[in-house]
């Protein structure tokens, strides 16, 4: 059975002060079961602080962007050297609005993926389409070429701990959420384009996460779907008791 896998995405939120009482709030309070994963995706700033803050506990600390290469001139960007030396485990890459505000491209996402591998970071590669794009019925093949192209000359033990999250971006913040059935059916169809690039035991252990809208309220139901293996969260991640009930979710 594929983990649970919650992961906070605070974006740009928060003040060091704030960023660590949150982290001594919950640390010693997510489950300790090896069903559900607690990752905590906070600004560069604050990795140093809650990585040094989490350690011993079960919660692990990613970033929420970083440069595909090691070290260069590359002004304002952090390395996967730099997140790997401070203990990050994990790092998003291709949110939305990355793609969107930063002109970040599937290409790009890739080489950012193939980096991550390198240096013994896990990628969370965000999929997702837009409203036009889901009105024009073009979800499917937008997904699968995002997809495709983020996973492109990956080994097949890379792709399998590879964790994709499908963020509608059209329920990014906005307060809708696709339905717990539409969402699984995308997440679905992610783990058949999987599939057909590596092999069925291969797309049967990749994480697919769900992104967009997602709260207390609503998780149960999303993470009851057959291909929905976690939550990728935004504002619902930025309180404690709101966060540690969504990685209690991941235990039922």
């Amino acid at each position: 059975m594929r983990k649970k896998i919650i992961a906070g995405n605070w974006k740009m939120n928060k003040v060091l002060s704030e960023a660590d009482q949150f982290i001594e709030e919950v640390v010693g309070k997510t489950p300790n079961d090896d069903k559900v994963e607690a990752i905590i995706c906070a600004p560069f700033i604050f990795l140093s602080s809650l990585v040094e803050k989490a350690k011993g506990s079960n919660v692990k600390i990613g970033a929420q962007n970083m440069h595909y290469e090691e070290n260069g001139a590359f002004t304002g960007e952090v390395s996967p050297v730099m997140l790997k030396d401070l203990g990050v485990t994990h790092v998003v890459i291709g949110h939305s609005e990355r793609r969107e505000y930063f002109a970040e491209t599937d290409e790009l996402v890739n080489k950012k993926a193939h980096a991550a591998f390198k240096h013994e970071l896990t990628p969370i590669v965000c999929v997702g389409e837009t409203l036009e794009q889901r009105e024009a019925n073009e979800t499917m093949n937008h997904v699968e070429n995002q997809v495709t192209k983020a996973l492109t000359e990956l080994t097949d033990d890379q792709v399998a701990n590879t964790i994709i999250a499908y963020e509608p971006i059209w329920a990014i913040g906005t307060g809708k959420t696709a339905s717990s059935e539409d969402a699984n059916e995308v997440c679905t169809h992610i783990r058949n384009v999987i599939k057909n690039i590596t092999n069925e035991s291969t797309a049967e252990k990749v994480v697919i996460q769900y992104g967009g809208s997602v709260k207390p309220a609503n998780v149960d139901e999303l993470l009851a779907q057959s291909d929905i293996d976690g939550a990728l969260v935004g504002g619902a991640s930025l309180e404690p008791a709101s966060f540690l009930t969504l990685v209690e979710a991941g235990t039922k």
